[in-house]
C-alpha cells in the first residue's frame, strides 16, 4: 500500500462526531469529487477505506444514503453516486448552492466559520482528490478539482487557517499543492493524519543523516587526497634537494623532517610531526618543510 493510500486510510479513521464537521467534510469531498452538479453528485475513489466512510458521513450530515454503492469486494476504482434530485436538493440547499443560478462551482465561507469544520472541509478534499508522494521520494502533497473558482478560494482558506500553498494548473485540474516536508506534515497532522506526519518527518530525518555522514565522508575523502597531493609533492622536492646535496648537510631539525617525510610519505603532517624528537606541532612541521622547498629552489 503506498504512503497517499495509508494517509488516507489513517483519515478515513476519525471519528465523525458533529454534524456540521460530516457536512463539511462532505462538502470537500464533492466540490473535489468527480462531479458535483444538479443531475448528479458522485465520488470515485481507489480507496477502500474512503468508499466505507462515505455513507457513514452522508447519512449523518443530511440523513440520505447513496443510490449507487461499489460491488462488495470490488476493487480498483469505486463509484458512489447520489441520482435522486430530492437528495440532490437536500445536499444542495446545505450548502447554499443553486445548480440552475450558476455553473460555477463557489465555496460557501459561511457555513465554515469554526476551525474543526474547515479542517474538517481540508479533509474531505484531500481524501476525495488529494495525494501524497511517498517522502522516501520527495515532498509532494497536492489537492485537485476542475473548479478553478474552488481552487483560488482553498487556496485562500488554507492561507487564513496559516497555510502558504502553491498553485498550478494541470490540463483540465486547477492544484493547491505543498513541496516543503514541513508544510505537508503540518498539513497531515492538522487534518488527522499524525502518524503519517511523523512518518515523513522520520524519512526526513533519516535523509538528512544520510546526506550529513555522506558529506562528511566526502569532505574526509577530499582532504584525505589533498593530504596525499601535498605529501607526494614535499617527498619530490626532498629527492631533488638530494640530487644537489648530502641531506645531514641541513640543520638537524630540517634534516629530521626531510628524512621523516621520506620514509613515511603516506602520514599526514600531524602524525609525521608526531614521530619528530621531540614531537612537535602539525604547523611547525609544516613550516620546515616550506623551509626545504625554499632551499631546494634556491
Amino acid at each position: 500500500m503506498s504512503f497517499s493510500s495509508n494517509a488516507k486510510k489513517e483519515l478515513c479513521r476519525v471519528p465523525v462526531n458533529r454534524r456540521c464537521c460530516a457536512q463539511a467534510e462532505c462538502y470537500g469531498a464533492l466540490l473535489y469529487a468527480n462531479r458535483f452538479d444538479g443531475g448528479e453528485a458522485r465520488v470515485v475513489t481507489e480507496s477502500a477505506d474512503f468508499a466505507a466512510r462515505l455513507p457513514v458521513l452522508f447519512r449523518r450530515a443530511f440523513h440520505l444514503t447513496f443510490d449507487r454503492l461499489p460491488e462488495p469486494g470490488e476493487g480498483g476504482k469505486r463509484v458512489l453516486a447520489v441520482t435522486s434530485r430530492e437528495k440532490l436538493a437536500v445536499m444542495a440547499d446545505a450548502f447554499g448552492y443553486d445548480p440552475g443560478a450558476s455553473v460555477a462551482h463557489h465555496v460557501n465561507f459561511g457555513i465554515l466559520e469554526e476551525d474543526h469544520c474547515r479542517l474538517a472541509f481540508f479533509r474531505g478534499a484531500f481524501l476525495a482528490g488529494g495525494s501524497v508522494t511517498d517522502p522516501a521520494k520527495g515532498y509532494h502533497l497536492e489537492l485537485a478539482t476542475s473548479h478553478a473558482s474552488v481552487d483560488r478560494e482553498l487556496a485562500a482558506l488554507l492561507r487564513e487557517s496559516g497555510f502558504e500553498p502553491k498553485s498550478a494548473a494541470r490540463g483540465a485540474n486547477h492544484i493547491v499543492y505543498f513541496k516543503q516536508s514541513e508544510a505537508i506534515a503540518d498539513f497531515l497532522t492538522a487534518i488527522g493524519a499524525p502518524l503519517a506526519a511523523m512518518e515523513l518527518m522520520n524519512a526526513k530525518a533519516e535523509k538528512d543523516l544520510r546526506g550529513g555522514v555522506n558529506r562528511r565522508v566526502n569532505c574526509d575523502a577530499a582532504n584525505l587526497d589533498k593530504a596525499v597531493d601535498a605529501a607526494v609533492a614535499q617527498a619530490e622536492v626532498i629527492r631533488r634537494l638530494q640530487e644537489r646535496m648530502d641531506l645531514d648537510e641541513l640543520p638537524p631539525k630540517l634534516a629530521e623532517a626531510a628524512r621523516l617525510r621520506l620514509e613515511h610519505p603516506d602520514l599526514t603532517l600531524s602524525e609525521l610531526a608526531a614521530l619528530c624528537q621531540p614531537p612537535i606541532t602539525k604547523s611547525s612541521l609544516s613550516h620546515r618543510l616550506k623551509k626545504i622547498a625554499e632551499l631546494a629552489e634556491k
